[in-house]
């Protein structure tokens, strides 16, 4: 039992580790991840003549299945046309691997699960670096978009997403019949808000069509947890203090919008397709024009580019895109590159995960504690589906990183929420009856 505490702990820590270093320090996407599936391989050689395996359920099998699918759908596209992914410095040479890797740190943490409020602290803390790097580089360095050396994408959306888990952190403090630590309240709120600030500051427009919906779910998670009034307050500020982001970064927000607009009208006028929207559309364009040649199988990994750039030449797309390495669109570059099979398997990488986390807040008798979780894991897949809409997240190291451990994060902290619930159900309905009757 000492043993088990102490893999926990230490899981504990790399779940923090792995939330707060994920977009703050370079190649933290990555070590944390594989420093713990080291630590989990040896805790699985330590139990695997235990009980503890019987921890594991269907979903948690189910929960593996698909990114054992995900992994090996994308290993055959490799295999068959002999081409890795590569990504920006060659960063995303071995991100067909990752599900597999994700599938062994979803065990490990399910045998010995980390306490679940480290979630917040994690995200938090995350979120606060995020924001705080954001502010360094745009207002002291006066780059144009926050990035934190990489692309800006990934770190404006990765920035939101845990500024949203941390403003769920805000309702586990507020609950009623609960106490408040003030410490957590206060932190949770400014990593909220740090998120977003990131996000803004990163100039990433197609996140900020997510923030509204993450909302939302904190909206929905608020229902039955607090007080009529306070969702109401809490609704007020939040639209308050993103109104008041929103004009403070004039420039990031308003600017970018603007000129999203007047890329469409001059697409659509014929007058450029050269702009950054325009080029969108025409890789598009381009992963319509290649899935009907190939709909079943697809062009494959490092062909597809081949491909494009084929269209390209017979002066079909403009030739901007040929700079780019995908389709800025994760359901069309799947579906072009692995066909309608990859097609499918992206999306029950989605939608699994999504479902398993909505069944726990469709249920009324679950748990306050284990509703928040599952609503911080729904967010996952929200965003992400949102995110992949307008770019290919899931072939960026960082995008793919981190919808696959914060997936497996959130679900490992739902799961062991709801033992240590039922363990409180049983105490109270059980045990404490019988030793109330004792004489």
């Amino acid at each position: 039992m000492r043993r088990r505490g102490l893999w926990s702990r230490l899981n504990s820590i790399w779940v923090f580790a792995f939330m707060a270093l994920l977009i703050v320090v370079p190649w933290g996407y990555a070590f944390v991840p594989l420093l713990a599936a080291g630590t989990l391989l040896a805790g699985l050689v330590l139990v695997s003549c235990g009980s503890e395996w019987r921890q594991l359920d269907r979903e948690d099998g189910l929960f593996c299945a698909v990114l054992l699918a995900y992994a090996c759908v994308w290993l055959l596209d490799v295999w068959r046309t002999g081409h890795w992914p590569a990504g920006d410095g060659e960063q995303g040479l071995l991100l067909p691997l990752w599900p597999l890797l994700a599938a062994v740190l979803l065990v490990g943490l399910r045998l010995h699960p980390p306490n679940p409020p480290v979630l917040w602290w994690g995200a938090g803390f995350g979120a606060l670096g995020a924001g705080s790097i954001a502010l360094y580089e745009r207002l002291v360095l006066g780059q144009a978009r926050a990035n934190n050396d990489m692309n800006a994408i990934p770190f404006g959306n990765l920035s939101l997403l845990l500024g949203a888990i941390s403003l769920l952190a805000t309702l586990s403090c507020l609950s009623q019949g609960r106490p408040r630590p003030q410490c957590l309240l206060t932190f949770s709120i400014l990593g909220g808000l740090a998120g977003l600030l990131g996000s803004l500051l990163s100039g990433t427009r197609g996140g900020w069509v997510a923030a509204p919906f993450l909302l939302l779910v904190v909206y929905r998670a608020a229902h039955g947890l607090v007080s009529a009034g306070i969702r109401q307050r809490l609704a007020i500020s939040a639209m308050a203090a993103l109104l008041a982001l929103v004009l403070l970064s004039h420039n990031g927000v308003i600017g970018r919008m603007h000129l999203a607009v007047s890329n469409i009208e001059q697409y659509w006028q014929g007058e450029s397709r050269g702009t950054s929207v325009g080029q969108r559309l025409e890789m598009w364009r381009a992963g319509g024009t290649l899935l009907l040649e190939r709909p079943l199988t697809g062009w494959g990994e490092g062909r597809l580019e081949v491909a494009r750039d084929a269209v390209v030449r017979q002066e079909m797309l403009h030739p901007g895109i040929l700079r780019h390495d995908q389709l800025h669109s994760d359901l069309i570059d799947t579906a072009a590159r692995r066909g309608l099979l990859g097609l499918v398997v992206l999306l029950l990488l989605y939608c699994v995960p999504l479902w398993l986390f909505w069944r726990r807040l469709a249920d009324p008798g679950t748990a306050p504690e284990v509703c928040l979780l599952a609503s911080a894991g729904m967010m996952v897949p929200i965003a992400f589906i949102d995110f992949g809409l307008t770019q290919s997240m899931l072939r960026d190291v960082r995008g793919l990183s981190g919808y696959l451990g914060l997936c497996v994060v959130c679900w490992v902290a739902v799961r062991r929420a709801e033992a240590e619930s039922r363990y409180q159900q049983v105490r109270t309905c059980v045990i404490k009856p019988l030793l109330g009757s004792e004489p």
